[in-house]
C-alpha cells in the first residue's frame, strides 16, 4: 500500500485503507486483507483481554472466526496526518446485529501497525483460539 495511507499525510487516504480493510474482511478474501496490514501489526481487544502479535496470526485469526458474518462502515473519523482513524461498523451475523468501535494507526507506508477493537458488552473470548492470543 505504499502511497496510501500516511505516505501524503491525508484523512482521505486512511478512509481509502479503513474501507479496503473491511471489504476484505467482508469477502473473506484474505490476501487483500494481509496487504492492508503491517508486518508488526498489533491487534487489542481490551474487554476480553487478548492481545495478537503480527500479521500472519492476525490474519489466521480472522480466516478462523466463525459464522457468516458481514460487516457495514457507518462512520470513518481519520486524523488530518494520515496516522490514526476510528471506524464505527454494524456486524451481522445471521439475525444478530452487533456495533463495534474499531481505533487504527498506521505506519508511514500507510499500512495498518495497530487495531484496537470494542464492542457493546464485555465477554469472555471463545475457545479454540488460544494458539494465536496472549491474555493480559
Amino acid at each position: 500500500m505504499a502511497g496510501g495511507a500516511g505516505a501524503t499525510g491525508e484523512a482521505a487516504d486512511v478512509r481509502a485503507a479503513c474501507e479496503a480493510y473491511w471489504a476484505a474482511v467482508d469477502a473473506r478474501d484474505w490476501g487483500a486483507f494481509a496487504a492492508t496490514l503491517a508486518d508488526g501489526l498489533v491487534y487489542d481487544l481490551p474487554q476480553s483481554r487478548e492481545r495478537i502479535l503480527g500479521k500472519e496470526r492476525y490474519v489466521r485469526f480472522n480466516q478462523e472466526c466463525p459464522g457468516d458474518r458481514h460487516i457495514r462502515i457507518e462512520r470513518i473519523v481519520a486524523d488530518g496526518e494520515g496516522l490514526q482513524a476510528a471506524v464505527r461498523t454494524l456486524f451481522t451475523v445471521g439475525a444478530e446485529e452487533v456495533h463495534g468501535v474499531h481505533f487504527f494507526t498506521f505506519d508511514a507506508d500507510g499500512r495498518i501497525v495497530g487495531v484496537t477493537d470494542f464492542w457493546p458488552e464485555s465477554y469472555e473470548p471463545p475457545t479454540g483460539r488460544e494458539h494465536l492470543v496472549e491474555r493480559y
